[in-house]
């Protein structure tokens, strides 16, 4: 059976799959019981539903079903407190396209909250801290005005 530790980097892991795979509906089922916050501290996601039309609304999805990323989720410090867990991370995300070449798009902080619900870990909260951004433009499904 693996730590308390290693199912939340495990967590942390999938989120990052579920994505690259193009599998918003699946990433967003890791927040059944949590919410995502924007920078500001906003909530902008409380339920798995509202997670994934969020994201189904910004990231372009191609052809092949997918983003054509790669995120990368680092420099993790989890800290486990009975049912309830803290983990400050790091994450890149790389991406290619017929139009871009190989190169990372954003970086930046993850600070996640989770909660140990039936002997299971989800994602509590979700803060987002992006700190650099590069061509962002293949990945977005929309174009700023």
């Amino acid at each position: 059976m693996a730590s308390d530790e290693r199912e939340i980097e495990n967590l942390l892991y999938l989120y990052a799959q579920r994505l690259d795979d193009g599998d918003i509906e699946g990433m967003a089922r890791l927040f059944e019981h949590g919410e995502l916050l924007g920078p500001d501290g906003k909530v902008q996601g409380n339920s798995a539903e509202a997670i994934a039309t969020l994201y189904s609304q910004f990231v372009k999805l191609y052809p092949d079903g997918t983003p054509k990323t790669h995120h990368v989720t680092s420099n993790m410090m989890v800290v486990v407190d009975k049912e309830k867990a803290h983990c400050a991370s790091y994450f890149t995300v790389f991406q290619a396209t017929d139009e871009l070449p190989l190169q990372p798009i954003i970086a930046g902080r993850y600070e996640d909250e989770f909660r140990k619900i039936g002997g299971k870990w989800y994602f509590h909260q979700r803060k987002m801290l992006p700190r650099l951004m590069g061509d962002m433009t293949q990945h977005q499904q929309f174009s700023a005005n």
